[in-house]
């Protein structure tokens, strides 16, 4: 049974959003959500983020939106791989972490100390994916990026463990373009 779910993803930068409310934000919100009414109907309680800006970011504001809408027992869980991550964000940027901060239902970090080496990145991954059954990821192999981390190490775990990782691939979120393109004219 699928209760908890991990979401990550690209950052902003690294698909060539510099804005987060751009439409192409808005298509990334769209697969989330398809994806997250889908495993909430298989008895989704959490979802787990790192509080990474982009697609973890838009994904705590897909679960804000389910919750009041018609999922007001979903949760959402930030757990940071080390303290004060956002301290060199650009300040809207930190503004953006602090309203998805403020509403969270748990917030904690991997780590008990500021940023000191890659290794947090990864213990936190490692975190993530044991407290959870199942990764939702916005990564397409042919882009690898910094999701490709996690991905790795999902596989190796997923090996090991029963657990499930699903992906939104670019190819999604062009089937997501056409159809609102679609709705839009009919």
């Amino acid at each position: 049974m699928m209760k908890i779910a991990v979401i990550s993803g690209y950052k902003p930068y690294e698909i060539g959003i510099f804005k987060r409310d751009e439409l192409a934000a808005e298509y990334i919100k769209l697969a989330i959500r398809k994806n997250l009414q889908a495993m909430l109907e298989e008895g989704l309680e959490w979802v787990l983020i790192s509080g990474q800006l982009g697609t973890e970011l838009w994904a705590a504001e897909v679960v804000y939106d389910l919750q009041m809408e018609e999922y007001p027992d979903l949760k959402l869980g930030v757990i940071t791989p080390f303290l004060e991550q956002e301290q060199n964000w650009k300040e809207a940027n930190q503004e953006w972490y602090e309203e998805i901060i403020m509403q969270a239902d748990f917030v904690d970090s991997v780590s008990k100390k500021p940023y000191e080496s890659p290794r947090q990145l990864r213990d936190k991954n490692i975190f993530l994916l044991k407290k959870s059954d199942v990764l939702l990821l916005f990564y397409d192999d042919e882009n690898p990026g910094s999701p490709k981390y996690l991905y790795e190490l999902a596989q190796m775990y997923q090996e090991q463990n029963t657990y499930e990782i699903r992906k939104i691939q670019f190819s999604d979120l062009q089937d997501i373009v056409e159809e609102a393109r679609f709705n839009e004219e009919y």
